[in-house]
């Protein structure tokens, strides 16, 4: 394939924390493999760019002084390095690359969330989804999303479906630091249910606290709710949850004592919690206009053999295989989702690590890689 100069304008990129930062960086490293990518973002992401690319910064706030900064920066790579290609990281970046694709008669491809498409901001809906529609090609992170984004009245001949992807292999199982957490967390002898992901109002733990954990909790005396991750200051989405609500609810259910909280955690930290909790869950909440896009956190944790119990919203269905990588539970049945958690730790139900180790390997990075690159050559 003939080697091309790519220009991705996103906001999000770490050291900001979430799914779509990890994806960013990644469709920044693979893409970097064979051709020429340069990157527009914040400031602050350029100590951990991808090495083989080249890195333009602009502030990270207020969201308007980035776009601004973000559309002028586009404008002089353009006029500079002259890019076969604009990308744009989600729906956020949509409007500059459109824009500056059609000036430069370059082309032009999205990579679309579900919360890009489903935002309910009347501003939002009248500027950037008009763009969105324009540029020449959408990726969709699922199938849900393809769906929103055809109810939008994009075209489906324009939409790709390419899922978020995972580290794989992942890291090797170290017995000596998953004893370590365990003796820090006081997790030796415990059943572990395991929640992974900033803590917004959509992960549904508030509600998993009050509907499901009291009942988990008569039936498996032992059990504990380990929730890696924090509140994410610099996210877009203001429905955000804290540790302290969380806690108050657990008091007020007297289940405190069975929920601890690691905050954030490195790679090889998540790894190990992977590696000792027995099902990660996933209680994800309708809500409309903050959808769930994919969830790859599920596949990450099926690359390391632990299973994930799911309520069957969003993105999630593309995630999880039901019955051979995890469940499936119909929406807001906490019923279900109890006993069905109940009877997986009591080993009635029984998913196989092998099965979820194979079912994540078709996500690894290089599969992702290869998927865009046939996006590429068909522009």
């Amino acid at each position: 394939m003939k080697k091309q100069s790519i220009l991705l304008i996103t906001r999000n990129l770490p050291p900001l924390v979430g799914g779509m930062e990890r994806l960013n960086w990644h469709i920044a490293d693979e893409l970097s493999k064979d051709h020429t990518v340069s990157i527009i973002s914040h400031t602050k992401a350029k100590e951990i760019a991808p090495q083989n690319t080249k890195f333009y910064g602009v502030s990270l706030n207020p969201l308007p002084i980035f776009l601004i900064l973000a559309f002028f920066q586009t404008f002089l790579r353009c006029l500079v390095q002259r890019p076969d290609l604009l990308f744009a990281g989600s729906g956020l970046t949509a409007p500059i690359v459109v824009f500056w694709a059609k000036i430069f008669r370059k082309k032009s491809i999205i990579y679309i969330h579900g919360l890009d498409v489903e935002n309910n901001s009347i501003v939002y809906r009248k500027i950037w989804i008009p763009f969105i529609r324009k540029a020449d090609h959408i990726v969709a992170n699922s199938t849900p999303t393809q769906e929103l984004c055809i109810r939008n009245h994009i075209p489906h001949t324009k939409i790709s479906i390419i899922h978020p992807g995972v580290d794989f292999p992942p890291l090797p199982r170290d017995v000596e630091h998953i004893q370590q957490l365990k003796d820090k967390f006081n997790l030796n002898n415990k059943k572990v249910l395991i929640s992974v992901g900033r803590l917004t109002e959509r992960k549904g733990l508030n509600e998993f606290i009050q509907h499901a954990l009291p009942q988990i909790v008569k039936d498996i005396p032992n059990v504990l709710l380990l929730i890696v991750g924090d509140t994410a200051s610099h996210a877009l989405n203001k429905n955000m949850q804290t540790n302290v609500q969380l806690l108050e609810t657990a008091r007020a259910y007297n289940v405190e004592q069975y929920i601890t909280f690691s905050g954030k955690v490195t790679d090889p930290e998540l790894s190990s919690f992977f590696y000792l909790s027995d099902i990660h869950i996933f209680p994800i909440k309708y809500i409309p206009e903050d959808p769930e896009g994919f969830g790859m956190v599920a596949i990450e944790a099926a690359a390391h053999g632990t299973p994930t119990v799911a309520f069957d919203v969003g993105g999630v269905v593309d995630a999880i295989k039901h019955n051979e990588t995890g469940c499936l539970i119909d929406h807001r049945d906490y019923q279900v989702m109890t006993h069905t958690l109940v009877q997986m730790l009591e080993g009635k139900i029984v998913i196989s690590e092998e099965m979820c180790v194979q079912y994540a390997e078709q996500f690894s990075w290089c599969h992702f890689k290869a998927k865009f690159e046939k996006v590429i050559i068909n522009l």
